[in-house]
C-alpha cells in the first residue's frame, strides 16, 4: 500500500505563521515525519512525501507526484488560522476535509481520522467538512486534509509547538488509517545466529582428541576441526 503524506505549505510560505512566530510548516512536517515512522512498522506500506524542506512545492506538483506514483491514499497535514492571522482569536478545534462531492471512501476515512484526533487531543470537534482544495480535487485517489488546531488560538498555538502534541496527532491519524485499511504490524523475527565457544587449539591431534573426550565425559557436545 502506498500512502502519500503532504505537509502543507513550506517554510517561507507568506502568512502561514502563528501570532508568536510559529511557521505552520514546522508543525506539518513534524507530524508527517512521525506518521512515516509509525506507518513503516506495518506490512507492505510505502510512504511518499509530496513536500520538501528545501522549497515550497507547488500544489499541482504535489498532486501530480501522488497521481504518477499511483498512491492509494493522500493525507494532507495542516494547522488552521482564523481572521488575518495577526492577532489571537477564539476560534479553536480540529476539522478534517474531503472534496465537495463527499466521496464515500474519503468521507469514511475522514470521519475515523476526525474521531481519533478528537479522542486523543481532547480538542473541540469541528467535524468533517467539504472544500474545493486543490489537493482534494486534483488527486485521483482517496484524499483527506486534516486541520489539527488553530495557530491563531493562543492555547492551541502553544500545543502545536510541542513534540508531545505533534506525536499525539501523528499517532491518531495513523491509528485511523490502520483501522480503516486493516493494516498488519510487521512481526519481529527472532535471530537465528549461533554463538560459538572455543576451548583450545592444539598442534597435536592426540591432545585435541584427549580434551574432546574429557569434555564429552562431562556432558558437552564437541567436535574437532582443522
Amino acid at each position: 500500500m502506498k500512502i502519500a503524506i503532504d505537509a502543507g505549505h513550506g517554510y517561507e510560505t507568506p502568512g502561514k505563521r502563528s501570532v508568536d512566530g510559529l511557521k505552520e510548516y514546522e508543525f506539518n512536517r513534524a507530524v508527517a515525519g512521525e506518521m512515516k515512522k509509525l506507518l513503516e512498522k506495518y506490512e507492505g506500506v510505502t510512504v511518499l512525501f509530496t513536500h520538501s524542506d528545501q522549497r515550497d512545492v507547488p500544489l499541482n506538483e504535489r498532486t501530480t507526484k501522488a497521481n504518477k506514483e499511483k498512491v492509494d491514499v493522500f493525507i494532507s497535514i495542516h494547522a488552521n488560522a482564523h481572521g488575518n492571522g495577526n492577532q489571537w482569536t477564539s476560534a479553536e478545534g480540529i476539522e478534517t476535509y474531503v472534496y465537495t462531492t463527499k466521496p464515500k471512501t474519503a468521507t469514511r476515512l475522514a470521519q475515523m481520522v476526525q474521531n481519533e484526533l478528537i479522542s486523543s487531543t481532547k480538542r473541540k470537534d469541528r467535524g468533517v467538512k467539504t472544500a474545493n482544495f486543490h489537493v482534494l480535487k486534483a488527486t485521483s485517489m482517496t484524499a483527506i486534509l486534516c486541520e489539527c488546531g488553530f495557530m491563531t488560538n493562543k492555547e492551541e498555538a502553544a500545543l502545536l509547538q510541542t513534540s508531545s502534541y505533534r506525536l499525539t496527532c501523528s499517532k491518531a491519524i495513523v491509528d485511523a488509517i490502520v483501522k480503516y485499511y486493516q493494516l498488519t504490524k510487521i512481526k519481529k523475527t527472532i535471530s537465528s545466529s549461533l554463538y560459538k565457544v572455543q576451548v583450545g587449539a592444539f598442534s597435536n591431534k592426540q591432545n585435541a582428541e584427549a580434551l574432546a573426550k574429557e569434555l564429552k565425559a562431562k556432558g558437552y557436545d564437541t567436535f574437532i576441526v582443522k
